[in-house]
Parts: C-alpha cells; structure tokens; sequence
C-alpha cells in the first residue's frame, strides 16, 4: 500500500503490499518527482496501469503510418537522390561532371583490370563489374564523389569466398547486392558503428598486406597459390628460385615509376595563393596534375605497346614477360546469375545446388556487404563536408549496383576511395559523373580490350601494390597509444587474426574482442563513495555510479554497496542521476539490497532516479522503497525513519 510521507512532496514510500503503482488520488503528491513514464499507459483511480489500445490495434495504427510515409513525396526524394539535384543541373555542371568522368574512367580501366587478378579471375571481369553500377548510382547514390566499381578489399574478399569461380563470383554478387538492399530499407546501416575505428584500421592494414602480398608472384613471375598471408609467402618461397628476371626487374620499375609519378601530381610552381598564380602557371600545374592522375593509365599504355613489340616483332614471337593473355572482345553476355550449377560448370566437378552454394559461401555473405558498405560510407564521410550520411539509402544504392552488375558477370563492387579522391579532384558535381565514366569503360569493352591482351602482369601488380602500400595506417598507431593504449589490443587482434586466418574470420574476431571491452566496462562501473553531511550535519555514504544498471554489473555494484555501507555504518543515498537504465536483473539485486538495509535497520535511499528506471525496480516490489529528489529532503526522510547517528565509543 502506498503510504505519502508528511511533509514531503518529493518522495514515497513502497511498502510493497498490492501494487507497486503510484497512487494518484493524493494530488499533493506528484508521483516520480513531475517526471512521467511512457505515453502507452493511463492509470485508473486504483492506480492500475491500463494500455489505452490494444495490441492489434497499435500494430494497424503503425502499418498505416508506415504505408503513409513510405508513398509521400519526401520518402520518394529520399529514395531517390536524383530528383534534389537533376532540377537545378546546368551547363557548368555538365563541364565539371564530363571533366571528372573521363579522368576517372582513365583510372578505373587498369584498376579493374588489375583488381580481377586479386579476385583470381579473368582480366575482362574487372571491366564487366565497372559500367552498369555507375550508372545506378546516379538514381540513388547520394555523394556526388562516388564511383561505383571493383576495389581492392571486395575483390580479395571476393577471392576468398567465390575461390575464383567466374560464376560463384556473380552469384556473390547478386546475393552481397540482395542482402545491402534489404538491409538499407530495414534500416540496418547502424550495424557499422559496431566496427570501430581500430577494428577498421587494422582490417585495412591486413587487407592491404595480403593484396601487396599477393601480387609480388606476380612481379616476381613465380606460381603461389593460397588465400591468406601465411600461404602465400609460404607458396613464394617454395618457387623462389623460378623468379623471372624480367617480369622481376619490369615490376619493381613500374613501381618506382608510379611513385615518382605520384609525387609529379603535388608539384605546384608559383605563388601558394590560386588568384596570384598566372595562367602559364595554372596550366602548368593542371598538366603536371593529370600526368600524375592518369600515371596508372599512362604506363598501361607504355607497357602495352612493349609487349604487342616483343610478341609480334620478336624472333620467338613469345615475350620475354608474362602478360595478360586473350580478353574476350565486346560487351560481356547479359544473363541471370546462376542459383545452381552442373557438373561441367561446377569448379568441384559435381552438382551444386543453391543450398549448397550459398552453404560454400560461409560467413562471407555478412561480412563482404558490411565491408563494402564500409568503404563507401568512409568515402562520403571524407567528401560529406561535415554533412550527415544516411548509410540505409547507401546500402539501397551500392546493393542495387551489384545486383545490376551481377547480370553482366561482375563480381562485388563498391565505392573507391583512390577514384573518388580523383573525381572531386577533378571537379565533378553531380553524380552525373558516372554517366561519363561508364562510357569509357564501354569503349574500351567494344574496340581496345584485344590490346589490352598485351599488357604485362607485373605492370598490373605493380599499379596495385603501388596503390595499396598507402592503405595500411600506420599512422593511427602513435595517435591510439596516446589517447587510449587498450585501443591498440582490438585493432592488433584484428590485424594478426585477418594476417593468419580468413578476412571473414578475423574481422569477426576483432569485433569480438572490442565487444568484450564495452561488455567489461559495462561490467565494472565507475562508483564513487564520499560521506557528506546533510543540512542538519547528519553524515550519509553518497555512492554515485556514472552509467546505467544492468545484468553485467549488477553483483558488482550490489556487493561494492554491501561492502561500503557496512564498513561506515551510515545511511546510504544512491544517487542515481546517471542510471539511464535498468533490466530484471538489477531489480533483484535492488529488491535484495532494500531487504538486507531493512533487516539492518539501516537507511536506503534512492536520489534523482529516473521514472523509467524506478518503474523497473518497481516491478518486482522491494521493501522500503525510497526515492527523493531534493537534497533538503534528505532531513525529512531520516526523521521519519527516527534515524539517530551513531554515538562515538568512548575509550578508557
């Protein structure tokens, strides 16, 4: 039964009879402090808590309002980004975005050539999964820097799963794409912000190992089979000694050419400032630049006109280097994936059902759509310019786009860093940008792919090691040992577990680790005990935990009261400001305090305690129950429990 104290207009007593809500018959004393609990309940003159719909009812009242939001106008503009800016598009636009496109579809051709190898399949796939997305993305993308296509993660990733399987790899692409769309419209993109920022940097700085890794058999001309850091090197070292002095010497100067090459874009000639500068010294500078930008396509050219010399112009007719071989010659085949594979197209030799094919794919179908998601969000993190980024409608776009590129035999794509660094560079303004880049890649499918047959491997591996190099970040290892060195143990595990075993594996593995670390938090509070005297010099034990009060930390926080109270033997205040939030299992452990001070005969109180919480501890009626939220009260309520302080012991 409720019994209001005298005198007090903050507080209440539950003796834990009946019911352990508040009784609203007594207007003199507002229940909870004025704070009031959730809006679903009324409470009847008994103090009974009654829903005011029904369950059925609440479920057809938010379907309506769903329906409602999902056909308005704001709902469609927000699905697609295209009808905010094609309005307002002009010719100033169009220079900038056919600018940006062209530069960057010069980059995105030896890329993706080059990013197929990692996937371990044909050059011309890298091509095939580089046109159709960039031309979704211009509907529903919303970061104009964004252009679709192969990367080096998603390709290696790519690798591990599909096993370079031409096949299998389209397969993973409509079911990486279905799984991002779904995901986007159940408003899942959150799921990100559980991969933290150490997480990500050591998953990065693997991944960028293992592709570096992965392509020096290449620049060395030696046969290493294997998906993981260990293997690799392992099969290297087994063929050092087939190493081929040309693809050797071809690879590591493509390296060294391509770095050189880089550092020529940063070079500026004139005064810092843009409007002093003359225009000998602007074009002088946008041509050092696009020298620079379009290093990758320059030397493919370079090395391409090298190997058709040696191969028609040699006494062999053989070149001295491996090349790329034979690229089939036009548009790829437009086809639905395939759910199921025969014998004569199944790698194992047998039959492959869906089941069995979605089975081989493994935890890969979670990690591959989150990893891609990741390295698009990053990407309109860094050009948002302090914009927020809705990361459901970006797994709506990117999902699209590789459900799209899986019809015509690509393998996962995602947003790339390197070309979107490229494209705002280049001044692209819209997403229209895209549209131009497709077109490149198109051209070079219809009449250059039988020259690009030519083009060496170590060229290839030498543009992506040369690229990649820079992905690992070494350079957040002294900024994380500053701030927070138990940062360092989730992004070390991770990058170890990702080195050793597969990507999809150790990315798991180091989510894991940094989950253990909030879950430990969340298990040891921080709590502070000082005795404090009230305003009639009546000591009292403040102990102030700073979060909320759940099932990790419940015994901890229940024997560190059990503790404290009983060594100083004053009446505790529990100041509950920061409880946020409670479960059953802190509610027991209240309910065992309450006894355990009753029995004691030794005061409990509970100071500024949130509605929602106190409504938690409710529940389970525990004795003594008492929540104040004025500190002058605190007087008021010792009175009424005839506390008397205890006597000092007077010694002989």
């Amino acid at each position: 039964m409720k019994e209001t104290l005298p005198g007090f207009d903050h507080g209440y007593v539950n003796d834990a009879v009946h019911c352990s809500s508040i009784d609203i018959t007594v207007p003199e004393t507002p229940p909870h402090g004025h704070l009031r609990g959730s809006n679903e309940f009324i409470l009847t003159s008994d103090g009974r808590k009654v829903l005011k719909t029904n369950s059925y009812e609440r479920i057809e009242q938010w379907l309506s309002k769903k329906k409602q939001s999902a056909f308005s106008k704001k709902m469609l503009y927000k699905r697609l980004p295209i009808l905010s800016w094609l309005p307002q598009y002009n010719s100033t636009d169009f220079v900038g975005d056919l600018v940006a496109g062209i530069t960057v579809g010069l980059t995105v051709i030896p890329q993706a050539l080059a990013y197929s190898s990692i996937a371990g399949l044909p050059a011309a796939y890298g091509l095939y999964g580089s046109f159709l997305g960039c031309l979704v993305y211009i509907f529903l993308g919303t970061c104009k820097d964004v252009p679709m296509g192969p990367t080096a993660i998603a390709a290696l990733l790519t690798y591990q799963v599909a096993k370079g399987d031409v096949l299998k790899a389209a397969l993973l692409a409509f079911l990486t794409g279905l799984i991002q769309v779904l995901m986007g419209f159940m408003k899942l993109g959150f799921l990100i912000d559980f991969v933290s920022g150490p997480v990500s940097s050591g998953f990065t700085s693997a991944v960028s190992l293992i592709i570096v890794t992965s392509q020096v058999k290449d620049v060395l001309g030696v046969e290493a089979k294997g998906s993981t850091f260990v293997q690799i090197w392992s099969g290297i070292f087994k063929n050092i000694d087939k190493t081929s002095l040309w693809d050797t010497c071809l690879g590591i100067g493509c390296i060294v050419i391509l770095l050189l090459m880089r550092l020529i874009a940063m070079i500026k000639i004139g005064p810092k400032e843009e409007e002093l500068k003359t225009t000998r010294q602007k074009v002088i500078n946008k041509i050092l630049w696009l020298i620079g930008t379009s290093r990758n396509a320059i030397l493919v050219v370079i090395c391409g006109i090298m190997g058709y010399y040696f191969q028609h112009n040699s006494a062999e007719k053989k070149t001295p280097f491996q090349i790329i071989g034979d690229i089939p010659e036009g548009l790829p085949t437009f086809q639905i994936p395939k759910f199921t594979l025969s014998a004569n197209e199944s790698s194992t030799g047998t039959e492959e059902s869906f089941l069995q094919l979605v089975n081989g794919f493994g935890s890969g179908l979670i990690i591959l759509p989150l990893i891609t998601l990741m390295e698009n969000i990053a990407i309109c993190k860094a050009f948002s310019n302090g914009k927020p980024v809705d990361a459901s409608q970006e797994l709506i776009a990117v999902g699209t786009a590789n459900i799209v590129n899986s019809f015509a035999q690509g393998f996962p794509g995602t947003g790339s860093l390197s070309r979107s660094a490229v494209n705002n560079a280049s001044g692209v303004r819209t997403p229209m940008g895209n549209i131009f880049t497709s077109a490149i890649v198109l051209l070079s499918l219809m009449f250059f792919t039988p020259y690009f047959s030519y083009i060496p491997k170590a060229t290839l591996a030498g543009i992506i090691i040369a690229a990649v190099v820079f992905m690992v970040e070494i350079r957040v290892v002294a900024p994380m040992w500053r701030t927070k060195k138990s940062d360092l143990v989730p992004g070390l595990g991770t990058f170890i577990c990702c080195l050793a075993l597969p990507l999809e594996i150790g990315i798991v593995v180091g989510i894991g680790l940094n989950m253990a670390f909030i879950l430990y938090h969340a298990a040891r509070p921080k709590i502070s005990c000082e005795v404090l005297k009230t305003h009639n010099n009546i000591e009292y034990l403040m102990i102030t935990p700073d979060r909320a009060f759940i099932f990790p930390s419940a015994d901890y926080v229940r024997n560190l009261v059990m503790k404290q109270s009983m060594k100083q033997n004053l009446p505790v205040v529990i100041d509950a400001t920061h409880i946020y939030g409670a479960d059953y299992t802190a509610a027991n452990v209240i309910l065992s305090l309450t006894q355990d001070f009753s029995k004691r005969k030794q005061p409990l109180f509970f100071y500024n305690l949130k509605s929602s919480v106190c409504s938690v501890f409710e529940g389970l009626s525990p004795v003594d129950f008492v929540v104040f939220y004025r500190e002058e009260n605190l007087d008021e309520l010792l009175a009424t429990r005839d506390y008397k302080p205890p006597q000092p012991q007077i010694t002989a």
